[in-house]
């Protein structure tokens, strides 16, 4: 008999959070947290986009992608999709079809840990995913089961459904969601910062002046000399 676990769809977060969330770089959090980040290998299929939403979380097995069309219809606008795929990475569960249902949905985006298909559709339908790259061999409604909004494993981290998911061309975050707005306000904070000493470089000063790098290089040439 198939094996389906399916638990209730988590609480969103709101828009305000979503709306800073949306200004913030991932590489920027990256100065400071080092946790909570998908591993490199799964990378945006177009460019230049940044979503910030509530996971969904499932994990589906092999070549059966059954429960990802039933999410479909159980998703909200603003979710992201994160899918684990159970260490498959021959099978891709996520084409055209999926990304015109997704779009329909009004999902923010979907994340993958395994392959996709069908680059050109989801070109065409303007609509960003992230994946471990494309493959031609394809899922099928095999009804063997999977779950829907419990903890999964993705990219080498774990997604509880929801969690927030950041993800621009960098890579892809994952924050619990007590701590999304703080972190999105700290590194607004620090974008401001960094777009001021940017300004200031292009004016003339040095780099290594401005963040104290040069100092300590100098410091430390004299004390060793």
């Amino acid at each position: 008999m198939p094996d389906y676990r399916i638990a209730e769809m988590p609480q969103q977060i709101s828009a305000e959070v979503r709306d800073k969330l949306l200004q913030v770089e991932t590489a920027t959090i990256g100065h400071s947290r080092h946790w909570g980040f998908m591993n490199r290998g799964i990378q945006p299929l177009l460019a230049n986009r940044r979503i910030a939403g509530t996971a969904v979380t499932l994990a589906i097995p092999g070549q059966d992608s059954t429960l990802l069309h039933h999410a479909l219809s159980l998703v909200r606008p603003g979710d992201i999709l994160v899918v684990d795929r159970l260490g498959d990475d021959k099978h891709a569960c996520w084409g055209g079809g999926v990304t015109i249902g997704a779009k329909a949905a009004g999902l923010a985006g979907g994340i993958v840990d395994g392959p996709c298909t069908d680059l050109a559709e989801i070109t065409d339908s303007d609509f960003p995913v992230w994946c471990r790259g494309l493959s031609p061999i394809t899922t099928r409604l095999y009804n063997i089961g999977g779950t829907l909004n419990l903890p999964v494993s993705c990219g080498g981290v774990q997604v509880n459904a929801g969690d927030v998911i950041l993800a621009d061309e960098s890579g892809v975050l994952v924050l619990p969601a007590d701590e999304a707005e703080k972190r999105a306000i700290e590194a607004i904070a620090r974008q401001e910062r960094i777009n001021e000493i940017q300004a200031r470089v292009k004016s003339g000063e040095k780099l290594g002046d401005l963040l104290g790098a040069s100092k300590l290089v100098l410091e430390a040439m004299r004390a060793n000399a």
